[in-house]
């Protein structure tokens, strides 16, 4: 599997070139296009319970497509539905947490499930309740903005804001917190904080879809009634 990042940092696309019979997973919605040759087959990945954990606790969809090349040279173009960026990671048999709406595609050796993280994510943003990404093999992941990496030492915390994060090592330690008291929590326009505790490598995102929802819903016109008077 050969994978080329195209128009980065803003709007990229990931050109992925497929050997035979080579398969390549890819969440749903996230083709652009591909060679006429390809075979496509979509199924609930990993089972029912499976499915079901991954689109209500993780936020991905119910259903994968799973793209496979017919001869040696196959594309795919892929994209993810926020503008940014895109990145690649080769996975060595070891786990990382990806937060809902990050994953795009991955090799046949890897394995996507929900990570139920507990009570204390509960009231964080949907991004911590994470993907649970593992395996041997090519994961090709999504950013809303540009991918901004980061790798913590043993023992060094770091504050993200919980809409800008992406991926981290399932050996960080984590937990969520109020990035201040309750007023500046529901006043100052940061919301909950997740506290990073390395070693590990951890990739942020430069813009949050959260702040732009924010940023647009109140701006969007208002649905007017009108009322026509009888003569």
């Amino acid at each position: 599997m050969q994978v080329e990042i195209l128009y980065r940092p803003s709007y990229s696309a990931a050109q992925v070139s497929l050997d035979r019979n080579e398969k390549i997973q890819v969440e749903s919605g996230g083709m652009v296009g591909m060679s006429p040759s390809m075979e496509m087959e979509t199924e609930a990945k990993g089972g029912i319970l499976k499915s079901i954990a991954r689109s209500m606790f993780g936020g991905e969809s119910f259903f994968m497509n799973t793209y496979t090349g017919t001869k040696d040279g196959d594309r795919i173009l892929l994209a993810p539905p926020l503008p940014g960026d895109i990145a690649v990671v080769e996975m060595q048999g070891d786990t990382l947490l990806v937060q809902s709406g990050s994953y795009l595609a991955s090799a046949e050796g890897i394995q996507v499930d929900t990570k139920w993280t507990g009570a204390k994510t509960f009231f964080g943003s949907e991004g911590l309740i994470m993907l649970k990404v593992s395996g041997t093999g090519t994961l090709i992941i999504s950013s809303y903005g540009a991918i901004h990496p980061m790798e913590l030492n043993a023992g060094e915390k770091y504050v993200v804001d919980t809409g800008h994060l992406v991926t981290f090592e399932e050996q960080v330690e984590y937990h969520v917190k109020k990035v201040a008291g309750w007023k500046s929590t529901l006043f100052s326009g940061e919301g909950l904080v997740a506290e990073l505790t390395g070693p590990g490598k951890v990739n942020l995102q430069s813009r949050s879809q959260d702040s732009f929802l924010s940023w647009l819903i109140p701006r969007l016109p208002k649905q007017t009634t009108v009322v026509h008077s009888g003569s």
